[in-house]
């Protein structure tokens, strides 16, 4: 039997090596989950990137960056500053909180072509934040095309909740579709037990409920997918398919210690 080549060997050994995850994550990060008399801001970074693995990608400036409480939308694009995260291009901002009420803060990013998946890439990304006490509207829509509803109150919760949600295209449920999950494993803490566990998958019911198991403190993203029913060029002038996403973060307290 012929020994085979080195090239083919190379070959032969990248066959055999685990495919990385792929999942892309937009994210709204605040430095804090809640607002209090002590922290009269929410201080904030957006961003594009796998999450858990800590790989970060360019996010050029968002093409929207508001925030809605009580059905009133504000726009935010004038705080944004440029910074990095993950050693790529990210955005910072700190939008003062004076009254109580609970803030839906929505990035729409600039389409994202990605090369390796022949597609654009448009992640409608939320994070719910109360303020004062206030403890209602946190279940209210935002209007984006594609969007997932808290069915679960999304602040004040413990790592070990499960997380409910409705995904909503159009305003409509969107039934048996996956919804992709990672934790935001800063400063890389943790490690994966395979490949498979980086991105978890469950998959919304003929409602478009979905629920999840959040079993870390820290920061969980919950990612729809979706395809739009519009095309974009390339760099190359070529029309492609848009991936829409709705992405929402939620924050896990951990558990009280005892007295």
């Amino acid at each position: 039997m012929q020994k085979p080549t080195p090239v083919l060997a190379m070959l032969m050994l990248l066959c055999l090596l685990p495919c990385s995850a792929t999942a892309h994550f937009g994210m709204v990060i605040p430095a804090k989950n809640t607002v209090t008399p002590q922290i009269k801001s929410v201080s904030m970074k957006l961003s594009f990137s796998h999450p858990f693995e800590g790989i970060g990608m360019p996010l050029v400036k968002p093409a929207a960056f508001y925030v809605v409480k009580n059905n009133k939308k504000t726009d935010l694009m004038d705080l944004l500053q440029k910074s990095s995260l993950m050693n790529h291009l990210a955005w910072q901002a700190e939008y003062p909180v004076k009254r109580p009420g609970v803030y839906h803060f929505v990035m729409e990013p600039t389409p994202y072509w990605e090369p390796t998946e022949d597609s654009f890439i448009i992640h409608y990304t939320k994070v719910i934040i109360p303020a004062f006490g206030a403890d209602d509207g946190w279940d209210n829509t935002v209007g984006t095309p594609l969007e997932i509803i808290p069915l679960l109150r999304p602040f004040g919760n413990y790592a070990g909740n499960s997380f409910v949600g409705q995904v909503l295209q159009q305003g409509k449920p969107m039934a048996n579709s996956d919804v992709e999950i990672e934790f935001y494993n800063q400063n890389q803490q943790y490690s994966a037990t395979s490949d498979y566990h980086i991105t978890q998958v469950v998959r919304t019911d003929s409602n478009g409920v979905f629920t999840f198991t959040c079993t870390q403190p820290g920061w969980w993203g919950f990612a729809a997918l979706s395809t739009a029913d519009y095309l974009l060029k390339n760099p190359q002038g070529q029309e492609k398919p848009v991936e829409l996403g709705a992405v929402l973060w939620v924050y896990m307290d951990p558990l009280p210690q005892s007295k």
